[in-house]
């Protein structure tokens, strides 16, 4: 009789530890949000990782190449070279109506 009462409350016991592990605020959804968060910022981090590398190459690049460092102010700062001509075209009184009414 004392073996049936030890199994029971061994079996008690073993039923509240898994209802605290799963239903605890601490228990098996928190590791589970956990999970979830850390593969997040493992994809965040690929994607970091991707960008440094592209920004890195184009540091080289600009450190070693002229054309690259030309391209980039021409593209970012809307400098021209020496020896080009810029050209500004203006749209006719007509053709700036169409336009503002096509972005509208």
């Amino acid at each position: 009789m004392n073996i049936r009462w030890i199994m029971l409350l061994l079996a008690m016991a073993g039923v509240a530890m898994i209802g605290q592990l799963l239903l605890s605020d601490s228990g098996f959804s928190r590791t589970q949000n956990l999970r979830h968060a850390v593969a997040e910022q493992r994809s965040e981090n690929a994607a970091l990782r991707a960008r440094n590398v592209a920004l890195e190459a184009e540091v080289v690049n600009l450190k070693n190449g002229r054309a690259a460092a030309e391209e980039r102010a021409r593209t970012d700062l809307g400098m021209i070279g020496e020896s080009e001509t810029f050209y500004q075209v203006v749209p006719a009184q007509g053709d700036r109506l169409v336009a503002d009414a096509i972005v509208k």
